[in-house]
């Protein structure tokens, strides 16, 4: 039993006629006929009365109509359902990020949310680490890192460029400084991030090649931490720069350029390699298109070679 032997089935039900129905379907009578019994002998019963001119039903055709009606209504709510998703007044962005990646999502969310209302976002919050996984795994369709996973299952776009800013309290004696150098930043406390990156690696190499001792005497959980630990004067610290962008343009901390430790720091999102992404999906990637066009934009995507 398949739809299209369901809506022959209703077709002769509603006009009580084969023929009458075979000029609705634009078929030959022969082959409204020939479906009618295929359906009759996949169901074992018969559902019109023969002997009748008018298209009787039997008991089991009576019975079968309310199912069939019911069956090709859902293929209609489905086709409808399935045209709203093309039209994006329906469905699902479902993204994983870290808790502090989440902040550079937030612009971008911002314009889709704005131009697709009625999409359902959900960012899942997981440890970077874990984040590949989870999109392998179909958990979640899209995934934002801050470092190129390993291995070719994923594909890798760059999606914005930052670097690593070092911020002092105001009144910290490099704050009026324009440029220093590692060598002046010896006698220093770091507040450091108690997750290890490969950024935290590549500034401790640039200490040693300089011979410069780099104090790391306080560690904490998160940016927020780190940031309000270093507005309290407790010491300097090297954090991504769009992390602390309100609180450079109000004055509450202070941007000291070092010229060996100009990183950039580079945001990807990832999907699975070949895989269909979803209109939503790929919405998201065309409001990233759009805003790395805008003028001075950090925003950007393309594929990572």
């Amino acid at each position: 039993m398949d739809l299209f032997q369901l809506e022959t089935f209703l077709a002769v039900a509603r006009d009580k006629s084969f023929s009458r129905a075979a000029v609705r379907l634009h078929r030959t009578q022969s082959a409204v006929s020939q479906t009618i019994s295929k359906l009759e002998d996949s169901l074992g019963e018969k559902l019109f009365d023969r002997s009748s001119r008018d298209g009787t039903l039997t008991d089991a055709g009576q019975l079968l109509v309310t199912y069939a009606e019911e069956l090709l209504n859902v293929r209609e709510e489905a086709r409808e359902a399935l045209k709203e998703m093309r039209r994006l007044n329906h469905g699902k962005l479902s993204l994983a990020a870290n808790e502090f990646t989440s902040r550079y999502l937030l612009p971008v969310l911002h314009r889709f949310h704005r131009t697709y209302p009625l999409i359902r976002i959900e960012v899942r919050r997981g440890l970077a680490r874990e984040i590949p996984s989870a999109v392998l795994n179909h958990e979640v369709e899209l995934g934002v890192l801050s470092f190129r996973p390993e291995g070719d299952e994923l594909t890798s776009l760059l999606l914005y460029r930052d670097e690593l800013a070092l911020i002092v309290y105001p009144r910290h004696p490099l704050a009026k400084v324009r440029n220093v150098s590692i060598r002046d930043l010896g006698a220093e406390s770091f507040i450091a991030h108690t997750v290890v990156s490969p950024y935290r690696e590549r500034v401790i190499q640039a200490f040693k090649k300089r011979r410069t001792v780099l104090h790391m005497s306080i560690e904490l959980p998160t940016i927020e931490d780190i940031k309000q630990f270093v507005r309290m004067e407790n010491g300097v610290a090297l954090v991504p720069l769009i992390a602390v962008q309100d609180e450079l343009r109000r004055g509450d901390l202070i941007h000291v350029p070092v010229r060996e430790l100009c990183f950039e720091r580079k945001l990807r999102v990832v999907h699975r390699r070949g895989a269909t992404l979803t209109h939503a999906g790929h919405a998201f990637l065309q409001t990233c298109r759009a805003m790395a066009q805008e003028p001075q934009a950090r925003y950007m995507l393309r594929t990572e070679n």
